[in-house]
């Protein structure tokens, strides 16, 4: 059943046409991946299914009664609310008797004798109890756990970009929505959490549609794959990697179609230069039919991005790092790093949020000077560094500024590969920037189109060490594509911070991951065998504990003594051991009409009253145990005088 259908939809920005005649429907089970190279109108596509953004022609079509929920790039939040507040926004009551109950614990905890708090308290989580308000806290934490959030009363306006990214994540998912619109989820979230929310993605039951750069995550979560090229729409019926081997044949037959339409057209044509005489009606359809196949267009393949430009020299000396420490407001992000850079180094850097992966890029570059010890450049050396803010960069600063300008400002030709000197238009040209796009204004473009922009100034400056700093943010799956082809062959170093699990698996052969108190641990291998090393060493540590434990057990149980050959003779209880015996049976009589009291006193207690109810409940503990120890005692005694 179809959850949202498009019709005829059409969408034109004047430079650039997004849609020409959108076709497709969105059913209830659908896991939909949606790609496309960056200013092909992603994200402009999700804004009109959400209607945030209107439609020139045709209609969108949403079910009564469906609820669907918008994910954008960069969300919109209350910075005066607190995470748990923004959280439970639009659950109504859920939220107002949450954090109801969030303030009472809080007083309680400071005055717990105050039996007016307790009442009120008692109300509320019965109220809890009837709306269902525990568990949809409890799936919240649970939720904002899992993408990295354990401060639930910080308050919105002094959490950075990445953490309100996840909190307005949080927020989608627990609404449990029909539909699930998502533009670019992975952003900001390292592995672990990508990986968690892969997970929950498979067992969501409602239509999810989605833009991600991760392509482990669009192979292992979509069912379904949209294209959005030049105008049209593609739709593949299967995941990522089925739509790679579908796209491939399908660019071979049109390839093969195109050539086999000019064989015909050519020979056609050479038939019109004989000049036959258009008497008969065969002769004139020929004719006919030849002036078509002229007018006829083939849609030319997907362009893209053509990552080809001159190398610079290297020398020995590359980056030479010696025992270098950085900390902030006490806090050590990077603690006695030393490392020497090679030529043909293809370093992956991972950790966590905030671990200092972009700190340690920095004082590599110089713009952040080490607490303690030195980074060396060696005198050959040319950074190229693709800063993750990067986008915010280029729109603060040249805002106005032509496209092709700001290219021009590196260089007016640039130097490619073959030694041919190509213009900065040219070069803008095979990075997907096509005339009308070359002078407009850098607002014009979409994020995406923006940090493939600063991408192509990076390279024409020709550097022998390239550093990225999370390069997948907003580029398009082709590009990455491209620019994993091309650092293949880079003549230089590369250093990639990053926590796409394919890329990297594409891209380094060494891993630095981040550990506890700012250490930097070295892995040989890319991020997959990396995987494989921390399992393995989970697994060691795991058998070294059971096996200390086991050990543990072993040494604690008593010694074993060697059996007499001939049984014990039964000892007789003493005078004051059948003393005891027949003060017992008295005791455990006694004990346990005081226990049957207690627990009469504990069903009467008012509701509310939980000093009470501990206290009551305190004092059943209590004479369970001392029940038992008689009782056990009692046992003994018996078995003597048997």
């Amino acid at each position: 059943m179809s959850v949202i259908t498009l019709q005829s939809v059409k969408k034109d920005f004047g430079i650039k046409e997004i849609l020409k005649d959108a076709n497709f429907s969105l059913d209830a089970t659908d896991k939909v991946g949606l790609i496309g190279t960056n200013g092909s109108g992603k994200s402009t596509l999700l804004k009109m299914i959400a209607g945030l953004e209107p439609v020139d022609s045709g209609q969108i079509l949403v079910n009564s009664g469906a609820k669907v929920i918008y994910l954008p790039q960069q969300p919109d939040l209350d910075e005066n609310r607190t995470v748990l507040e923004q959280i439970f926004a639009d659950s109504g009551e859920h939220m107002a008797l949450v954090r109801e109950y969030e303030e009472l614990s809080d007083k309680l905890a400071h005055y717990p004798e105050d039996s007016q708090l307790m009442s009120r308290l008692s109300a509320v989580m019965q109220k809890m109890d009837a709306t269902g308000s525990w568990e949809l806290e409890t799936n919240a934490k649970i939720i904002l756990t899992k993408l990295g959030i354990s401060d639930f009363d910080t308050v919105i306006g002094t959490l950075s970009g990445g953490y309100r990214k996840r909190i307005a994540l949080a927020t989608a998912l627990l609404s449990e929505p029909d539909v699930l619109l998502m533009d670019e989820p992975t952003n900001h979230l390292d592995a672990l959490s990508v990986e968690w929310l892969q997970s929950y993605l498979n067992r969501y039951r409602g239509a999810l549609f989605l833009i991600t750069h991760d392509r482990y995550f669009l192979d292992r979560v979509t069912n379904r794959i949209i294209e959005i090229d030049r105008g049209d729409i593609y739709t593949y019926t299967g995941n990522y990697s089925y739509y790679l081997e579908k796209k491939a044949l399908a660019e071979e037959s049109a390839v093969s179609s195109q050539r086999k339409h000019q064989g015909v057209l050519r020979r056609e044509l050479e038939w019109l230069k004989r000049g036959p005489k258009a008497r008969s009606t065969k002769q004139k359809a020929r004719i006919e039919r030849v002036h078509a196949m002229r007018q006829m267009e083939f849609k030319q393949a997907q362009g893209k991005v053509d990552i080809s430009t001159a190398s610079r020299r290297i020398g020995k000396k590359v980056i030479e790092i010696d025992n270098i420490s950085k900390g902030y407001n006490g806090r050590t992000l990077i603690k006695d790093f030393t490392y020497e850079f090679s030529p043909e180094d293809r370093i992956g850097i991972i950790g966590g949020n905030g671990a200092g992966k972009s700190t340690l890029m920095d004082m590599i570059t110089g713009r952040v000077q080490p607490d303690s010890g030195n980074v060396d450049i060696g005198s050959t050396i040319h950074i190229g560094y693709f800063d993750q803010h990067s986008e915010e960069l280029l729109t603060a600063l040249n805002e106005n500024q032509r496209v092709i300008d700001y290219i021009k400002e590196e260089g007016e030709f640039v130097q490619i590969a073959d030694g041919t000197k190509i213009t900065a238009s040219q070069m803008l040209e095979r990075f997907l920037f096509p005339g009308n796009q070359q002078y407009a204004p850098i607002h014009k473009l979409s994020g995406g189109e923006k940090r493939r922009l600063f991408l192509l100034r990076v390279l024409m400056s020709v550097p022998n060490v390239l550093i990225l700093d999370e390069p997948t943010n907003d580029l398009d799956v082709q590009t990455l594509a491209v620019l994993e082809d091309y650092l293949e062959d880079f003549s230089g170093s590369v250093i990639v911070v990053s926590h796409d699990r394919y890329f990297l698996d594409r891209t380094v052969d060494t891993i630095f991951a981040f550990e506890e108190g700012g250490l930097l641990r070295q892995y040989p291998g890319n991020y997959s065998v990396y995987l494989d090393y921390k399992k393995a060493e989970e697994a060691a540590q795991q058998e070294a504990t059971n096996k200390e434990k086991s050990n543990k057990v072993e040494a604690e149980k008593p010694a074993s003594k060697p059996q007499d050959t001939e049984p014990k003779k039964r000892r007789r209880m003493s005078n004051w051991e059948r003393k005891e015996f027949e003060q017992l049976e008295g005791k455990i009589s006694q004990l346990e009409d005081e226990k049957s009291e207690v627990e009469k006193a504990l069903l009467n207690v008012s509701p509310g009253n939980y000093s009470q109810v501990q206290k009551l409940y305190e004092q059943v503990e209590t004479l369970k145990q001392a029940i038992d120890k008689a009782t056990e005692r009692w046992l003994e005694l018996a078995e003597m005088d048997s």
